[in-house]
């Protein structure tokens, strides 16, 4: 037994856009953070002490070296929205993540040390960890976070959850169609009986990121540049009137002016973008009343028919070749839109569960929590299904749910009495070594 009322479990979600940590049992995740680092090499920078300050994670702290970074050299790492807030030299914006598999697993330590250390302020040591992962994770992937959890950290027990699964879970159900829309994509998984159905997942890369960067692209063609926070100051000349003075920083990596920018860009997404109840038309939203926002540095700019135009990119992909600078996208996959990516996994799976899974579609991750966007997929998928189905999309009434679910529903799995025979135990780990995490987390 390792979930016993005094030691509660600890659950872990590392997207691709921000990672969530925090205990099981809990209704929200206490520290929700960026899930890219910034990365100081310090080949040129040679420091005369290695003083560990703050958030940076001292790469010599690795006790074994792991074959894939051997000439990564030495590199300091700074982690959180605090740490990559302030500008620094030549600090690069890394992600540990591509196509929702893991990369850079240096970087991936530094961000669970931070959850640990800086944000829940835990001893890995005395706690089972429940972390969330992508349905397409290689069997490689995981044995080599059963690793690393149980050799660095030497967790007394694991367990590796599917995102589908957990966000299942999180609204009371064990099969249902969960469409997870994220930073880094979009995912369609089926689950059943608390399994995901592999054969049938379906995935895209249109998430929250591309979308930011859509509308950076198509703000900046009709003139609008987004200033990163760092490039200016502001002064108050009089009372409520302010002066903008720019700020030239020479040494900025670009990566870090683009996370500064997409930053601004994303808030600004989340602010005024609503997916259109009918697909989107040029002329028809031509003359739509513009909004408002808004920018950091004090101006204010108004955004007409792109708070349409962009999230319908999610139902329809082709038109992010309308937008100037990203015309290339779209020529990688003939993309699928929302509708027919759920439509398309749902008949792959066996016929008689597909009339349940059209009557339970859940919606989970950041980008799904965007306004109208649950209205518009069940019109749509209305019009496509078969006349025999039921369509119903079931989101959580607010967002903090919508966008957490993965980890609520690893919170919920990680505190039941049932589940506690579940974990992968330390002692299991080495009697059986990492690939039983097979055979325990299926």
């Amino acid at each position: 037994m390792y979930g016993g009322d005094e030691v509660s479990a600890i659950v872990l979600d590392l997207g691709s856009h921000t990672c969530k940590a925090g205990y099981a049992g809990e209704d929200a995740p206490k520290a929700v953070f960026p899930s890219v680092v910034g990365s100081i090499d310090q080949m040129e920078v040679e420091t005369e002490t290695e003083n560990n300050s703050g958030p940076a994670v001292d790469p010599k702290s690795n006790s074994k070296s792991l074959d894939s970074d051997k000439a990564k050299g030495k590199r300091k790492l700074y982690v959180g929205s605090q740490a990559l807030g302030y500008r620094r030299d030549h600090m690069e914006v890394l992600s540990p993540i591509k196509d929702g598999v893991i990369v850079d697993w240096e970087a991936v330590e530094g961000i669970w040390d931070h959850a640990f250390r800086e944000c829940l302020l835990v001893d890995p040591k005395e706690h089972p960890m429940l972390l969330a992962e992508p349905s397409s994770n290689t069997q490689q992937q995981r044995e080599r976070t059963a690793e690393l959890m149980f050799e660095k950290y030497k967790v007394p027990a694991l367990f590796l959850a599917k995102n589908a699964v957990l966000t299942s879970f999180a609204s009371g159900r064990a099969t249902s169609l969960v469409v997870d829309s994220g930073g880094g994509s979009t995912t369609v998984a089926p689950v059943h009986d608390g399994y995901v159905l592999q054969k049938a997942v379906a995935s895209s890369p249109i998430g929250g990121e591309f979308l930011t960067d859509c509308l950076t692209k198509s703000l900046e063609s009709k003139g609008m540049t987004i200033k990163p926070r760092y490039s200016f100051k502001r002064k108050e000349t009089r009372p409520g009137e302010f002066q903008v003075v720019d700020v030239d920083f020479p040494n900025t990596t670009e990566s870090y002016k683009l996370y500064s920018q997409r930053v601004v860009a994303s808030d600004i997404k989340e602010c005024v973008c609503r997916a259109p109840d009918t697909p989107y038309d040029e002329s028809a939203y031509s003359n739509i009343p513009t909004t408002s926002y808004e920018l950091p540095d004090g101006q204010t700019i108004e955004i007409g028919a792109d708070r349409f135009k962009i999230p319908d990119i999610l139902f329809n992909p082709s038109l992010a070749q309308t937008i100037p600078g990203v015309e290339n996208f779209a020529e990688i996959a003939p993309l699928r839109g929302l509708p027919q990516m759920v439509i398309e996994s749902i008949n792959k799976c066996d016929v008689d569960i597909r009339r349940e899974l059209f009557s339970s579609i859940l919606l989970a991750g950041g980008t799904a929590s965007m306004q109208q966007l649950k209205e518009r997929l069940e019109k749509d998928l209305l019009e496509e299904s078969p006349q025999a189905a039921r369509v119903k999309v079931l989101a959580s009434g607010n967002s903090t749910e919508r966008r957490f679910s993965v980890w609520i529903g690893g919170s919920i799995l990680a505190s039941l009495g049932s589940f506690q025979q579940m974990w992968f135990s330390k002692a299991e780990y080495e009697e059986h070594g990492a690939s039983y995490v097979q055979r325990k987390c299926p």
